[in-house]
């Protein structure tokens, strides 16, 4: 499966909100909540999208996955350099694809973009409570940095140091 990651545009805000909102309906249903749902609607992420911060993969003519792609992050990584690494959040994959290497794909594509920018370390969070989650990252050679109350989210951060990534030979 050959997959393509494009910027999002101003027409894709319904397709980047409904992949989100997809994946957290499955999170829920599985009583993993990750995300509020009012937080992923079209509303709530146009800006983002318009501003050219989400970008979505793509497989064939399907949009399979997203990913939230940022040069700062002052919320999640405020103890840091700012000038020395890309953010990755709010990655998400369409059900009928999950297993499918989209995430392996968005993570590359994230990883190498930052390499391409001249950036140090590829940073992202997710929930300390998801052991599943943060295995997968892990595979795929994130290293444990540090554990972070952000507001109402207890966060693990990873980071991976983007000279030494090796891409995994198992997609994630």
């Amino acid at each position: 499966m050959e997959i393509e990651v494009r910027q999002a545009g101003g027409p894709d805000i319904e397709i980047v909100s409904s992949i989100l909102l997809e994946a957290a309906a499955w999170l829920e249903s599985l009583g993993m909540p990750m995300w509020r749902e009012d937080e992923l609607l079209p509303e709530r992420i146009e800006s983002d999208v318009t501003a050219g911060l989400f970008f979505v993969a793509w497989c064939g003519r399907e949009r399979v996955g997203t990913i939230k792609f940022e040069l700062s992050d002052q919320k999640f990584w405020p103890d840091i350099p700012e000038d020395e690494s890309v953010f990755i959040h709010r990655l998400a994959v369409r059900r009928g694809y999950a297993g499918g290497g989209v995430s392996s794909a968005l993570l590359s594509w994230a990883i190498e973009r930052g390499v391409a920018l001249g950036r140090h370390y590829a940073r992202l969070d997710c929930e300390a409570s998801r052991q599943l989650l943060r295995a997968v990252y892990e595979r795929f050679g994130f290293r444990h940095h540090s554990d972070r109350q952000v507001g109402p989210y207890f966060v693990s951060r990873y980071e991976l140091r983007l000279a030494d990534w090796q891409p995994p030979s198992i997609a994630v």
